[in-house]
């Protein structure tokens, strides 16, 4: 599902951010009236991927999944683009819309962000940070 500018969500919709990776799957969450995106960290991507997303799901009453979507520079599907697509086919037990919105540079932002706190960080933090710049820019196409 494509997110379209007129996407209306209730005051108390909690959506859940995933930024895909190969090895670790960065999450953050934002309710959609608060519009204030929080990061939960990231999973491991891999056989227990959907139950651990399920339990967030869970924990923080979400009903929205937004996955980054990664494209090239100029706009094309790439390799990347086709895994994430895969990866959104095995939320479908979740019983979640969910909507992709452009991850374009987002890990790119979050290292420059947090190297310029000027402290030791993992790849978990640039891949959670990724996550709330996803929500940052999913919540700016929403109406609540």
């Amino acid at each position: 599902m494509v997110v379209k500018s007129d996407t209306v969500m209730s005051h108390s919709t909690n959506v859940l951010g995933i930024d895909y990776g190969g090895a670790r799957i960065g999450i953050a969450r934002v309710n959609a009236f608060a519009k204030i995106p929080q990061p939960l960290g990231a999973i491991k991507n891999g056989p227990s991927t959907l139950t651990e997303l399920a339990a967030t799901i869970t924990q923080h009453d979400v009903s929205v999944l937004v996955v980054g979507l990664p494209r090239s520079l100029n706009g094309e599907d790439t390799d990347q683009t086709r895994e994430v697509y895969e990866f959104a086919k095995l939320l479908e037990p979740l019983k979640l819309p969910v909507y992709f919105q452009d991850e374009a540079l987002t890990s790119s932002q979050a290292k420059t962000e947090l190297n310029k706190a000027k402290k030791q960080f993992s790849k978990s933090d640039v891949d959670s940070l990724s996550a709330v710049y996803i929500l940052e820019d999913f919540v700016k196409t929403i109406k609540v």
